[in-house]
């Protein structure tokens, strides 16, 4: 405030401030905010200052879309409609209406500062977009993403353009009728990557061709909006002038070259000279938070809006490697948590549906916006037709390339804000938009049904898998550190020419509003379309993708597949048995929800892998193993010394499964494996082995189910120790114990002599075995089992690896035990009960052939 100019209060408190001209003319009356108050207690309301309105205002704003993102959470609704609609709520359409409301939380005087706000948080929203996007996606999304995506867009900006232009006299009243048909044009043109990127995530297509397609779609369209709109805001801002139409076009083209051509490379060389393992200084996070804004303040000099100089600027950032991740975790969460809904919400607020007062307009704006989008889906479904791709398909890709929400409420505001677009005409779109992506979802999820396999594949196990075929495994990773220790058991599980192993290494991401993990999900599906090109570097993902691509490229018999699925943990288990049963997946790894620390302990994680690891189990439609690494990444390798391995097999099918898996390890040269089997004393005198005979007279009564799993059992040991015999790098030792406690002592008394433990996890079929019962009750982890919990825990003086192994079995083997005890029921009816007799079926199920061992 000026010293010696006149202040005087009007009837509202609010102080008015005089001066004059510079030329001393005239006198000049405003109304300032005063920044901050005094305090109630001075008799001062809060709301007069603009920066606790503000605050409020904000609040407000988070509080009443986070309201709304529950609440149509249910409905699989992309938080940008309950970002907008949160606005119209809040805006003159509805809450506006009350004038205490109205004058007090958003009074007119304080909007400018909240656009202000929510336009900063827009400007830095475009650069993450911009850096998290690449460059080279035009020339790796193949033909076809090309095709889609341009008949996905010309289509309907042609069709936008001439029937704007028939009407223009009835949609835009009093600006300028060129500008209007282009802003039209171009918002009724575009896809909205990041909320179609969502949307697939919530529907579950994002690994499917349908959803791979559209990804890639998406992204072409996206960009190439971008590019129209800065040519449309180039012909708007000089519609007058062809001299000034060429100075802006120019200056615009220099921007872009300077930005590509000298800041690109300058970057690049700051993230190559950052080390590995290291983050980048806050010196250099400052300068280029800077070059944000000074590349958002040139372009907007130019003439073109300064979001675009943002965009273009993230673009020269390097997507992949230290300083993107850097700049991405510093600026996300806050921009799209609280400055985007910002400006999604003054979307809202300016949209004044009293100002839809044309029945006419209205009527011919929904023609043009329905004309648009069904020129949209016709152009797709003809490209998809000629592509052989199926009508429902081609009818979904259509409604979801029709994805709004995002860029062109961006492309609507700049024309309100550019005058190109009436209040009426605004409303009238913002509503159509919002009403369009709702609706995308449902008609999505109606029109797209995925055929349903008939016939499963049938090696849903170890067990059932011969031992020179391919073997499919399915690798869950959640961050980088997982990746040893599954690049470790791969390598165990020797992979040869003679029997490959196809690795799906899956990472797992959880779904959120954060922008990176919608784009990452393309990067991703990107490289798996054009699966000849071999640069995992381009991936959001460089350090899990790289590492298993160098395995791959030094390891013989392997083939890496990298896959990234995005959803919540609640329903990421469908997401991983979906793509296990796609996959023909054998067995599904997955990571211990608990990590080690320094000193030798586990520290849990994020509990809800635990519960994603629970619900995998149950559900999962072939074997699954989960690991808990304590050591097994550092041990385990072609280059060290040896990998001592034991097995400890107490009976059942996840015991025979873990044994399935150890017939694997012990081809490689640098195992050593010590099977251990435990036998209470009735089992021993019925083993092979037992050199004791039953005394005379002695009964023994044994149910169907517990002599089909012995049965079973014993044929698996059997013709694992015949072609294992003369191996002297694998030991088998049969223990006798009485109970749970000799068990745990037997086991420690060996806990120093091995790195890796293979255990069943002895879930349903096995519950009922005396010697594992009494651990069950004393379990932290019941998902790994009463042997794998044990191991697992702090008792052991030693950490040690645990591999805990659950078979798939069969509805063939599963429908069969109720038959087993009701022959033997029959059976046993006329026998005497001083005879001595072992009854059972034998359900002449062969042996299969995973047990083979050679060296």
């Amino acid at each position: 405030m000026a010293t010696g100019h006149p202040i005087v209060k009007n009837n509202t408190g609010t102080s008015l401030n005089f001066t004059r001209n510079p030329d001393g003319k005239g006198v000049v009356c405003y109304s300032p905010m005063m920044i901050s108050s005094s305090g109630i207690w001075q008799g001062l309301s809060p709301l007069d200052f603009s920066l606790p309105l503000l605050i409020i205002q904000i609040s407000v704003i988070v509080v009443v879309t986070r309201i709304l993102v529950f609440l149509l959470k249910p409905f699989r609704q992309p938080r940008v409609v309950a970002e907008i609609t949160a606005g119209i709520i809040l805006g003159p359409s509805l809450m506006g209406r009350i004038k205490h409301w109205a004058d007090g939380v958003f009074p007119r005087r304080s909007l400018l500062t909240l656009e202000t706000v929510a336009h900063l948080g827009l400007i830095y929203f475009l650069f993450l977009v911009g850096v998290e996007m690449d460059v080279a996606i035009i020339r790796r999304s193949g033909k076809k993403a090309l095709v889609i995506a341009g008949a996905g867009m010309v289509l309907p900006f042609l069709i936008g353009t001439i029937a704007s232009s028939i009407f223009r006299h009835h949609i835009s009243i009093n600006v300028h009728q060129s500008s209007c048909l282009l802003f039209m044009a171009v918002s009724l043109s575009v896809t909205a990557f990041p909320v179609l990127a969502r949307i697939l995530a919530e529907i579950k297509l994002v690994n499917s061709d349908l959803g791979r397609m559209a990804l890639s779609s998406g992204i072409v369209n996206d960009m190439c909006a971008w590019i129209l709109l800065a040519l449309t805001l180039t012909i708007c801002e000089t519609s007058n002038s062809v001299l000034a139409s060429l100075w802006v076009l120019l200056s615009g083209v220099a921007f872009v070259l300077l930005i590509f051509f000298l800041v690109r490379p300058l970057m690049w060389k700051v993230s190559r000279r950052i080390p590995d393992g290291e983050s980048i200084s806050d010196y250099q996070v400052c300068l280029i938070l800077t070059g944000v804004m000074l590349a958002g303040a040139a372009t907007d000099a130019i003439g073109i809006h300064s979001v675009f100089g943002a965009f273009v600027y993230g673009l020269a950032i390097p997507n992949s490697g230290p300083l993107a991740s850097a700049l991405v975790d510093k600026l996300e969460d806050f921009v799209t948590g609280l400055l985007l809904p910002l400006f999604f919400a003054i979307s809202g607020l300016r949209t004044n549906i009293s100002t839809i007062k044309s029945p006419t307009t209205v009527a011919l704006l929904v023609l043009v916006f329905v004309l648009a989008s069904i020129g949209k889906i016709v152009g797709t479904m003809i490209v998809a037709a000629f592509y052989a791709i199926p009508f429902r398909e081609g009818l979904a890709l259509g409604f979801l390339m029709n994805t709004r929400g995002l860029v062109d409420i961006i492309v609507l505001n700049i024309g309100r804000d550019k005058q190109v677009l009436d209040d009426q005409s605004f409303a009238v779109m913002v509503l159509i938009s919002v009403a369009m992506t709702a609706m995308v979802i449902p008609v999505v999820t109606t029109v797209h049904r995925p055929a349903r396999r008939l016939v499963g594949y049938k090696r849903r196990n170890l067990e059932l898998s011969k031992p020179d075929g391919e073997f499919r495994l399915l690798a869950c990773v959640h961050g980088p550190r997982n990746v040893p220790s599954i690049i470790s058991l791969i390598d165990l599980a020797n992979p040869t020419k003679r029997s490959p192993i196809f690795v799906y290494a899956l990472h797992l991401i959880e779904l959120t509003g954060r922008a990176s993990s919608m784009l990452v999900v393309h990067n991703s599906t990107a490289s798996n379309s054009a699966h000849h090109q071999r640069n995992r570097s381009m991936s959001s993902s460089p350090n899990i993708f790289s590492a298993f691509d160098n395995y791959e490229q030094h390891a013989g018999g392997v083939s890496i597949h990298p896959l990234t699925t995005i959803s919540p943990y609640s329903t990421m288990h469908e997401d991983v048995c979906l793509i296990a049963e796609d996959k023909h997946a054998t067995i599904i790894v997955l990571p211990f929800h608990k990590q080690q620390t320094v000193d030798g302990g586990l520290q849990p994680m994020n509990p809800a892998i635990r519960q994603l690891n629970e619900k995998i189990l149950s559900s999962a439609p072939c074997s699954v193993a989960v690991l808990v690494d304590r050591g097994i990444s550092a041990s385990a390798s072609r280059l060290s010394t040896g990998q001592n391995t034991a097995l400890l097999f107490f009976g059942g099918p996840d015991d025979r499964e873990a044994l399935a898996f150890a017939a694997r390890m012990v081809e490689n040269p640098s195992v050593s494996l010590t099977i251990v089997r435990f036998l209470r004393p009735e089992d021993q005198q019925r083993s092979p082995n037992a050199s004791a005979k039953s005394s005379p007279g002695m009964i023994t009564i044994v149910t169907g189910e517990n002599y089909n799993n012995r049965s079973l059992d014993e044929k698996c040991l059997k013709e694992f120790r015949a072609r294992s015999e003369g191996n002297s790098f694998i030991t088998y030792v049969e223990k006798v114990v009485n109970n749970a406690e000799e068990v745990m002592a037997a086991i420690r008394q060996m806990e120093s002599l091995h790195q890796l433990y293979v255990v069943g996890r002895g879930h349903e079929n096995n519950s009922g075995n005396p010697l594992t019962a009494g651990l069950r009750d004393w379990a932290d982890c019941p998902e790994l089992g009463p042997i794998g919990d044990a191991l697992a825990s702090s008792d052991f003086t030693k950490a040690v690896s645990v591999l805990v192994v659950q078979q798939y079995v069969t509805e063939a083997a599963s429908v069969a035990s109720p038959a087993v005890h009701q022959t033997h029921r029959h059976s046993t009816a006329n026998n005497s009960p001083n005879q001595r007799m072992s009854v059972g079926i034998d359900n002449q199920r062969t042996v299969p052939a995973a047990f083979g061992i050679s060296r």
